[in-house]
């Protein structure tokens, strides 16, 4: 973007400060994203050979397996379920597809690990499922085998059946965005419609498909409320064991870093693939897929295909809870759990707010300095997606309380006095771990919105004297509020819903909704967990209910 001169000495020095102000502000949030990262590193580095040495012989092998094959089993049912759902909704016409299009992304509400309690609650051994089955068929516990909730694949079903709407989305959108030209064309040839999707409708797709299937992987890997509750051993289990139950800080450094590494790898192949992957209309879009209308089994088959993930994923698991919360002691308007309910509040809220302006900051200042520094604190920032936010936590806590504990030394030696923990548990802390986390959802909202504002509008405010942040407070943010609303969104229900973080870095005596239901439900209190997993719940439909919109608008 071409440089615009100011008019007047005094509007050209204020947007230069401005400009100052904000690639300063743009820089500190790319440093606070890459701090947890380096932290990390270095603590993992610096924690000796022997703990290594100690993991690899002991646990390590276990938490890479397990974590493999949940990403692997992950990745297949995402796949299998969002583009076979994706195609049928967009290519196929049977009763109540209409109603699939949008359904089909309410499982997306759901934690994961508020899924797994719901099912673990039927489905276990003293669950109403085994217990009606010992009743009519008088069998004793040993006497049948039932498959085991409490599992990796257990955790991988629960997991599936929470991320394919991700799939499902991008998927869909690629299939509604490709002509029927080159689908006709291989019908021509003597394809079949499912030859015909599979050699070149999906291959077309693959970019968009990919992108949603790793974005799946690396929430997988990141989870830790589902897999801690059903025992299954992986990395994000074996960051928290070490640093609670073992006290043993290096070792959670070292375990943190794998998990590192393993992320970044993911978000290199996604954007790698994402970069050379592309298919490109021979010419102007005329027309959409042909639709086929299906009829007899193969209209009823469709039906039960899109109605399965949408029931397993959310009808079921909602009557359940709430079948849970009404056998519940919990009350949700005690002074205990609107106490939950408001740091949980205050948390979102704020950091919501964080992010978002965090989000603002780099982004504009993108669009004003087009260049190289910009452009790699941009993606610098948008790092933290792909880091747990177990690592975050690690990564965060490390160095803030070495530098407690060097100025509280350092006060005690010289003025006798103790400053104790100023930075390490307080909530500001905690705030900067969501805003790594998460920045990048906003910074994405942002751009998609800042994307439509022409160069020309900016060139008109500066040549009225505006200086660039004038231009954003009054040309940008007014034009921009629906995508920031979405950001604002976005970043609240994360922040709801996060729980690894939360468990490590909040402040004492500082219980969320999440906490709570993840205490409830480690102590086999599944019904008192439902009460705050109703609630999050309830907040978590807000983004998908605004999905289901624009999905609406689109059809």
């Amino acid at each position: 973007m071409a440089q615009i001169e100011y008019s007047e000495n005094g509007s050209r020095n204020r947007g230069a400060v401005g400009t100052r102000l904000l690639g300063a502000i743009a820089y500190l949030v790319a440093a606070a994203c890459l701090l947890p990262m380096v932290a990390v590193a270095l603590a993992a580095v610096t924690g000796g050979t022997d703990t290594i040495a100690h993991l690899l012989d002991t646990v390590m092998p276990r938490y890479a397996t397990t974590t493999l094959i949940l990403v692997l089993l992950v990745a297949a049912g995402t796949f299998a379920i969002g583009v076979g759902a994706a195609w049928l909704v967009t290519m196929t016409r049977f009763p109540g597809v209409r109603l699939f299009e949008v359904a089909l992304v309410l499982p997306l509400a759901f934690p994961a690990y508020v899924l797994a309690y719901a099912y673990t609650f039927v489905l276990d051994h003293p669950g109403i499922v085994q217990t009606t089955l010992r009743q009519v068929t008088g069998w004793g516990p040993r006497d049948y085998w039932f498959p085991e909730i409490r599992s990796t694949e257990g955790a991988a079903a629960m997991l599936i059946l929470v991320l394919y709407p991700y799939v499902y989305l991008l998927a869909r959108a690629a299939f509604l965005q490709q002509s029927s030209t080159a689908f006709l064309a291989a019908r021509a040839l003597g394809n079949t419609p499912w030859e015909a999707f599979w050699r070149v409708s999906l291959p077309m797709a693959r970019p968009a498909i990919a992108g949603g299937v790793l974005l799946a992987v690396m929430e997988t890997i990141a989870d830790f409320g589902t897999v801690a509750y059903f025992g299954v051993q992986t990395f994000a289990t074996g960051i928290y064991t070490s640093w609670f139950s073992l006290g043993d800080r290096a070792a959670a450094a070292q375990l943190a870093l794998c998990l590192l590494g393993f992320a970044l790898v993911m978000a290199m192949a996604e954007r790698r693939q994402r970069g050379k992957a592309k298919y490109y209309q021979s010419g102007k879009k005329q027309t959409t897929l042909p639709q086929v209308q299906l009829s007899g089994w193969r209209s009823g088959a469709a039906l039960l295909l899109c109605a399965v993930p949408v029931l397993l994923g959310f009808a079921l698991p909602v009557v359940i809870l709430l079948e849970m919360g009404l056998t519940s002691e919990q009350n949700l308007l005690s002074q205990r759990y609107l106490g939950f309910l408001s740091n949980s509040l205050t948390l979102a809220g704020t950091a919501a707010v964080v992010t978002v302006s965090a989000a603002i900051c780099v982004g504009f200042f993108q669009r004003l300095r087009p260049g190289r520094g910009a452009q790699t604190a941009a993606y610098v920032a948008r790092l933290g997606y792909a880091v747990p936010g177990g690592v975050i936590a690690v990564g965060l806590i490390v160095p803030f309380a070495a530098f407690d504990n060097a100025l509280d030394a350092w006060m005690r030696e010289t003025f006798d006095v103790s400053t104790g923990l100023l930075i390490t548990g307080s909530i500001w802390l905690l705030v900067a771990a969501y805003m790594v986390r998460f920045l990048a959802a906003a910074l994405s909202a942002y751009e998609g919105g800042q994307s439509t504002v022409h160069a020309n509008m900016d060139a008109a405010a500066r040549s009225l004297g505006q200086s660039p942040l004038g231009t954003l407070r009054r040309v940008h943010l007014p034009i921009l509020t629906p995508s920031l609303m979405t950001a604002l969104l976005i970043v609240f229900v994360d922040v709801m819903k996060e729980l690894p973080a939360t468990l490590i870095m909040r402040p004492f005596n500082f219980d969320t909704l999440a906490v709570q239901a993840y205490r409830l439900a480690s102590d086999e209190r599944l019904e008192g967990a439902a009460v705050p997993s109703l609630v999050i719940l309830a907040v978590g439909l807000l983004p998908v209910i605004l999905i289901c919109r624009q999905v609406g608008r689109r059809n």
